[in-house]
């Protein structure tokens, strides 16, 4: 990282600002070149490993191009801020953003997929809530295991 002012280190820090944003954005490569999508998504933190769940439909290009190459690379960010400055130049833009590299795996099993479905809704909404067995196997779950990941805060 270039700006090791802004870097952040700390575990704990780093997972606040997992838990603190919304929105994921995995990019993806497939034969049509670098595809971003944003995903909400759920995570957990086990053996000093981040590992996220998305929820998607079961055909697309997203499933088709984890299909051909699982590599993944993970943005997230928060806490949007303008910094006013006097002149254009000296403004600037607070934040706080994850960034990553992993591997994707859609996963078939169900009781991975509902616990995958299960933390997603417990991040986005701070509940817990019921699934049933229809709604498990009519979407995809992808697990993405994130093999390194980086923070940074720009306060």
């Amino acid at each position: 990282m270039r700006r090791k002012d802004r870097e952040v280190t700390d575990i704990q820090e780093l997972l606040s600002i997992v838990e603190e944003c919304r929105i994921c954005h995995v990019g993806l490569l497939d034969d049509k070149g670098v595809y971003v999508v944003p995903l909400n998504y759920g995570f957990e933190y086990v053996n000093k490993q981040l590992i996220l769940y998305f929820h998607s439909a079961q055909v697309g290009r997203k499933i088709d191009a984890i299909i051909k190459n699982p590599n993944v690379c993970v943005e997230m960010d928060c806490d949007h801020r303008l910094i006013e400055g006097e002149k254009a130049c000296d403004f600037s833009f607070g934040f706080k953003s994850i960034i990553g590299n992993g591997v994707a795996t859609i996963l078939s099993n169900y009781d991975e997929k509902l616990k995958g479905l299960s933390l997603l809704m417990k991040h986005e909404t701070q509940k817990e809530y019921a699934f049933d067995e229809n709604m498990v196997n009519h979407v995809s779950v992808i697990k993405v295991i994130v093999n390194e990941f980086s923070g940074k805060y720009h306060k």
